[in-house]
C-alpha cells in the first residue's frame, strides 16, 4: 500500500462538497480539482467560488491545488475521490447518472494500485453493485487485485461557516483492511475532528443515508404537529420552546425540507428497501408530510387573505427567498417553488425576491424570473419563505412596507415576532 507522502489526489466534482475538500487536501498533497464544467474550472483558477463555500484567501492557501476540466489532467493521480451529485428523478427514484458518468470517466484513467473513494450519498451496496463494475469494465482491471475502493460519506452543510470539512468527524471505509486503514489515515491527516473507521463500505453508505433520514422524520413530526396546533389555535414555536425545557427534547422546527440531502437521501434508502422486499412505511410517511408543506403554507396564506376580505384571484403576492436555506445561494431542490406553484394555482400573481440567488440559475432550474427589488406598497400578501439575514434586518415594518395597508404577512421561518405577523407555521 502506497505511503501518504506519495499520494496524488484527484477530486472529481467541484461543487459544495468537492471544492472545500480539494482545498483542504491541496494544502498538504498534490491535488487536482476536476470538473466537466469548464466555466467552473475557470472561475476557480481566477480565485472565485460562486457558491461562497470557499473564499479567495482559502483558495490561495491551497498551494498544491490546481484545477482541470480535462480527463488527462488527473491521469497521473493515484487516489480519486468522487464528489458528484446524487439527485432523484421526477418519480423520486435515485438518479445515478452523474455517478455512472464519473465512474466511466475514471475507468479511462485508472491504473494498477489506484484507489477510488466515493463520497456521494447512495444506498447501501451502490458503490460495489453499480460503480465498481463500471470501473472494471472500462479499465479492464480487477477489483481488489488491480485497484481498490473506499467510501467516506460527505457531511458538508452548505452556508455553515462553523462546521467545516476539517471540524466534522469523518466516517471512512475501504474495500480491504489495508485500504481501509490507508483511507482512514489519508482523511485523518486533514480532519482535525478525527475519523470513525467503519467495518465495510456498505456500513459507511448506510450510516450516511440514515443521518438525513432521521432528520427528515424529526422535521416531519414537527410539521405534522404544526398543522395540528394551527387547527387548535396554539402557536407552534411557543409549544416547542416549552417542551424544549426538558433536557432530552430535540430542538427541531417545522418548515420546508429541501436541498440536496434531507429531502433526497431518504428516497435512496426507500428505493433499496423496496428492492429487497421491505416497505419502509414510516420513512415514506415522513416524506409525504414534508413534501406537502409548500401546498399547506400556500393554503394558509390564501385563507388569511380571504379572512381580510382580499380576493386571491389576481392578488399580488411577494415571496421573500428562494434558496433552500438561509444565507446561502444554493437552489438545489428548494421547496419554496412548491409555495410559488401552489399560490399560482389560486390564480394569484407571484413575485419572488432573493438577494442571495443567481437569477440566471433560478430561470434555468425552475423557470422563475426573480425580481430585482420589491416595490413598496404593491402586494396583497407577503411570505417570508427563507430566513436570510437581509430579511431579518428589515424587521416587520420594513417587510410590511412592501405590502398594501391591509396585506397579509406570513412567516415560514420564525424570522419575525409572533405578534407582528398574520400567520406562521
Amino acid at each position: 500500500m502506497q505511503q501518504l507522502e506519495y499520494t496524488r489526489i484527484a477530486i472529481v466534482g467541484l461543487g459544495y462538497v468537492g471544492l472545500p475538500l480539494a482545498v483542504e487536501f491541496g494544502r498538504r498533497y498534490d491535488t487536482v480539482g476536476f470538473d466537466i464544467r469548464a466555466a467552473r474550472v475557470d472561475e476557480l483558477r481566477a480565485g472565485h467560488d460562486h457558491t461562497l463555500e470557499v473564499d479567495a484567501a482559502e483558495l490561495a492557501a491551497a498551494t498544491r491545488l490546481r484545477f482541470s476540466a480535462e480527463l488527462d489532467g488527473i491521469r497521473e493521480c493515484n487516489v480519486y475521490i468522487v464528489t458528484v451529485p446524487t439527485p432523484i428523478d421526477v418519480a423520486k427514484r435515485p438518479d445515478l447518472t452523474p455517478l455512472v458518468k464519473a465512474s466511466e470517466s475514471l475507468g479511462q484513467v485508472l491504473k494498477r494500485g489506484d484507489i477510488v473513494v466515493y463520497e456521494s450519498t447512495v444506498y447501501p451496496g451502490c458503490t460495489e453493485e453499480v460503480c465498481i463494475p463500471i470501473l472494471e469494465r472500462v479499465s479492464g482491471l480487477v477489483y481488489n487485485r488491480d485497484f481498490f475502493a473506499g467510501y467516506s460519506p460527505e457531511r458538508i452543510n452548505p452556508g455553515d461557516k462553523q462546521h467545516r470539512v476539517t471540524s466534522i468527524l469523518k466516517v471512512t471505509s475501504g474495500s480491504t483492511p489495508e485500504v481501509a486503514d490507508f483511507v482512514n489515515r489519508l482523511y485523518g491527516s486533514i480532519i482535525t475532528a478525527g475519523t470513525h473507521q467503519a467495518s465495510c463500505i456498505k456500513v459507511a453508505e448506510a450510516a450516511k443515508v440514515i443521518e438525513n433520514t432521521q432528520r427528515d422524520l424529526n422535521i416531519a413530526l414537527v410539521n405534522d404537529l404544526a398543522k395540528l396546533f394551527n387547527t387548535l389555535g396554539i402557536d407552534t414555536l411557543e409549544v416547542l420552546e416549552a417542551a424544549g425545557t426538558k433536557w432530552n427534547f430535540l430542538p427541531f422546527r417545522p418548515g420546508l425540507v429541501g436541498g440536496h440531502c434531507i429531502s433526497v437521501d431518504p428516497y435512496y434508502l426507500t428505493h433499496k428497501a423496496q428492492e429487497v422486499g421491505h416497505h419502509p412505511d414510516v420513512i415514506l410517511a415522513g416524506r409525504r408530510t414534508n413534501d406537502s408543506m409548500g401546498e399547506y403554507i400556500a393554503g394558509q396564506v390564501v385563507r388569511l387573505m380571504v379572512r381580510k376580505g382580499i380576493n386571491p384571484v389576481h392578488a399580488r403576492i411577494l415571496v421573500l427567498g428562494l434558496a433552500f436555506k438561509e444565507n446561502c445561494p444554493d437552489l438545489r431542490n428548494t421547496r419554496v417553488v412548491d409555495i410559488v406553484q401552489a399560490l399560482r394555482g389560486y390564480n394569484t400573481e407571484v413575485d419572488v425576491f432573493d438577494p442571495w440567488v443567481d437569477a440566471t440559475e433560478a430561470k434555468h432550474e425552475y423557470g422563475l424570473d426573480l425580481i430585482d427589488a420589491p416595490a413598496a406598497g404593491s402586494y396583497d400578501g407577503i411570505v417570508v419563505a427563507v430566513g436570510h439575514r437581509q430579511f431579518a434586518a428589515l424587521g416587520s415594518a420594513g417587510i410590511r412596507a412592501f405590502g398594501k395597508p391591509s396585506s397579509v404577512l406570513y412567516d415560514v421561518k420564525y424570522v419575525l415576532p409572533r405578534n407582528e405577523v398574520d400567520g406562521r407555521l
